[in-house]
């Protein structure tokens, strides 16, 4: 007979661990069909790259609700915000 699986602390750990690698998988499926449609095929992306940054923001904002972030991890978000801003601008400015 089946019987039900008791949800303990390892079982939440392997589901989430399931859930994460499926995240990556997504992401970075979506990073490369985005990559692919912008330099292969010549196409705005944008739609594409819109879902990989909201789900970031969602993830984010829901570690922030649940204060599990830390000081060193905002520094290193904005760091890259920046580098990235500073990047695509400098990206723009060589490509005109």
């Amino acid at each position: 007979m089946n019987q039900p699986v008791h949800r303990d602390e390892r079982t939440l750990s392997v589901e989430d661990h399931g859930y994460r690698l499926a995240y990556f998988a997504v992401t970075y499926g979506l990073l490369l069909s985005t990559a692919y449609r912008a330099f292969v095929r010549s196409e705005p992306a944008w739609d594409l790259l819109a879902l990989v940054v909201l789900s970031g923001v969602i993830t984010t904002l829901y570690q922030a609700s649940q204060r599990v972030l830390t000081g060193r991890w905002a520094i290193a978000s904005l760091t890259a915000v920046i580098v990235a801003l500073l990047l695509g601008a400098l990206l723009t400015w060589a490509i005109q």
